[in-house]
């Protein structure tokens, strides 16, 4: 019986994150592309002298993109309207 309970528990957990992936895609896409382009700014631009507080560290840089690409991203989705 304890054995079922753990397999309905970690059912209902991988059930419950699934449906959260699947309602926020596109802030997931936004965030990989953001990071990557965060990364590759880095990479080819970047900062020479290490005076910029987000370019002068791939850890910043990436960090950075990926949160505008989120918030890029995610002002596209679309909302549910209520039918009344």
């Amino acid at each position: 019986m304890i054995l079922l309970d753990n397999f309905e528990s970690k059912h209902i957990l991988m059930a419950k994150a699934k449906a959260l992936l699947h309602s926020n895609y596109i802030y997931l896409i936004g965030i990989m592309i953001g990071g990557i382009s965060g990364f590759l700014y880095w990479k080819y631009v970047g900062c020479l002298t290490g005076t910029c507080k987000i370019t002068s560290s791939p850890i910043n840089s990436t960090a950075y993109f990926a949160l505008m690409g989120g918030l890029l991203f995610g002002s596209f989705k679309k909302q549910k309207q209520d039918v009344k």
